[in-house]
């Protein structure tokens, strides 16, 4: 059998509830790739997805136990082989993580695609420090989208508010933590996009967003551009007749974390610069109409009589 760890009952002989678990999880499913798109399809066009794209193409995707304890899966038909010869290994985040995380989040957080590394990573931290094995193997329950698995790690669970050493970074926590991501203030700098390795859409490069997030519109955070376009699906026959359900751009937790930032030094740059915001003439052309919630003009600061 090419892939004997597919066959999740083998390694469930030995581990049952791990084997239970991740069956239902999203590593095992994808089934959030699918439920990320399937808003922008009528509903005969789903099923075409279905059969068409998402059974021939993301969950060809998928890993299986051995894909992160033995042996790289396959990624864009490229494998790097076994880990540790013919072992079994626990965890490796350099492999583990790597293989699959390895087109943006893990060269963004330790700095390998030309950006700055993040903080934690500088200070020794990988990934298991913050991510558990409930988020890697499930917990059990079928879960529709990663938003919804139950305690993800926050930046608040080890940086508890009210804490902060200046009295300058305790204010601005408290006049942001209603209104802003923690990365909106403390991402590095540039971050990779989707585009960058999907689609080929040149006006899309490394860069650095910031507007309303799409699931909460009291919040401006990070953005990142997601790769799909109008006639993405066009070679499958679908057209996406609900496209501009959807926007392009969706809040995203940037891995190039650091402790003081040009935005975290001066407030004029959110304020009186806006730079990195979203505006009419940044987004995407011929993208989705529902892009222009996500655009934030922050208020000057009132100057003090």
């Amino acid at each position: 059998m090419k892939r004997p760890s597919n066959n999740l009952s083998l390694c469930g002989e030995c581990h049952p509830e791990i084997a239970a678990n991740y069956k239902k999880s999203l590593h095992y499913t994808t089934i959030g790739q699918r439920n990320r798109v399937i808003r922008r399809m009528s509903a005969d066009e789903a099923k075409i997805f279905d059969e068409k794209v998402f059974e021939t193409s993301c969950r060809s995707c998928h890993a299986s136990c051995g894909d992160c304890h033995v042996k790289s899966p396959a990624i864009g038909g490229v494998s790097l082989g076994l880990i540790s010869k013919h072992k079994f290994v626990r965890k490796d985040e350099g492999k583990t993580c790597a293989y699959c995380h390895g087109g943006r989040v893990y060269p963004e957080y330790t700095g390998e695609y030309g950006g700055n590394a993040d903080v934690h990573y500088q200070k020794g931290m990988m990934c298991m420090d913050c991510h558990t094995m409930d988020e890697l193997h499930g917990d059990g329950k079928a879960y529709q989208l990663k938003e919804e698995v139950r305690d993800r790690p926050r930046c608040t669970d080890c940086h508890e508010p009210g804490r902060e050493n200046k009295l300058t970074a305790r204010v601005g926590h408290l006049k942001h933590s209603e209104n802003a991501s923690c990365y909106a203030c403390h991402s590095a700098g540039e971050y990779r996009q989707c585009f960058n390795c999907h689609g080929g859409h040149s006006e899309a490069k490394p860069g650095f967003y910031i507007g309303t997030s799409p699931r909460n519109h009291r919040e401006i955070t990070t953005l990142r551009i997601i790769p799909t376009v109008r006639d993405t699906f066009k070679p499958a026959g679908i057209q996406q007749a609900n496209f501009d359900a959807l926007p392009n751009y969706w809040d995203s937790p940037i891995h190039n974390i650091r402790k003081r930032t040009e935005r975290t030094r001066n407030c004029d740059v959110c304020h009186e610069d806006r730079k990195g915001f979203l505006t009419m003439e940044t987004l995407l052309k011929g993208s989705s109409r529902v892009n222009l919630e996500l655009i934030k003009k922050p208020k000057p600061i009132p100057v003090s009589q």
